[in-house]
């Protein structure tokens, strides 16, 4: 775990990635805004689609479908002006539990990990805490060599934000 103490200003801003076993990834962000707020960000499309994609790649997310529910469904479908088709991820909600948690499938390959996503409020603030398991370590690694990579500017992003709406 990071040393830094929750609540100082380096544990507020700080996005920490740690690889936890040899299938498992795990990161964590503490947001300045109550759980109610940060699950709205990840379980509404037009908030999800402001943040998730990071401006750095280029990409844009012209398809977000997401039925937030247990046993619902999600589909996103993003372009790339240096591809010629564009790519999609989906899956399955299996756990929605509004303000604390959501648990998804990603079924777009066989190498597609289960995430868990909880949301932990402590005196107004939320501990979000990403979490991949992945069916072998070679997933893994890909998804640390790539859109792992991208989380933190994600979260910055989601960070920007709710400092916006708040």
């Amino acid at each position: 775990m990071p040393e830094t103490k929750e609540g100082s200003s380096a544990a507020m801003n700080r996005t920490v990635v740690e690889r936890k076993s040899d299938r498992e990834l795990v990161v964590t962000r503490t947001f300045n805004a109550p759980a109610h707020i940060v699950f709205e960000a990840w379980s509404k499309p037009e908030l999800f689609k402001q943040w998730w994609v990071p401006k750095s790649v280029g990409m844009s997310l012209v398809s977000c479908e997401m039925d937030i529910r247990t046993g619902g469904r999600y589909h996103l479908v993003f372009s790339h002006p240096d591809f010629d088709q564009p790519m999609a991820f989906f899956g399955t909600y299996s756990e929605v539990t509004p303000h604390k948690r959501l648990i998804w499938t990603n079924e777009d390959s066989d190498q597609g990990a289960v995430t868990t996503v909880t949301f932990e409020e402590n005196a107004g603030k939320t501990l979000v805490t990403f979490h991949e398991l992945y069916p072998t370590e070679a997933a893994r690694d890909e998804a640390l060599a790539g859109s792992a990579e991208a989380l933190p500017e994600q979260f910055a992003q989601l960070d920007e934000l709710l400092a916006d709406g708040s």
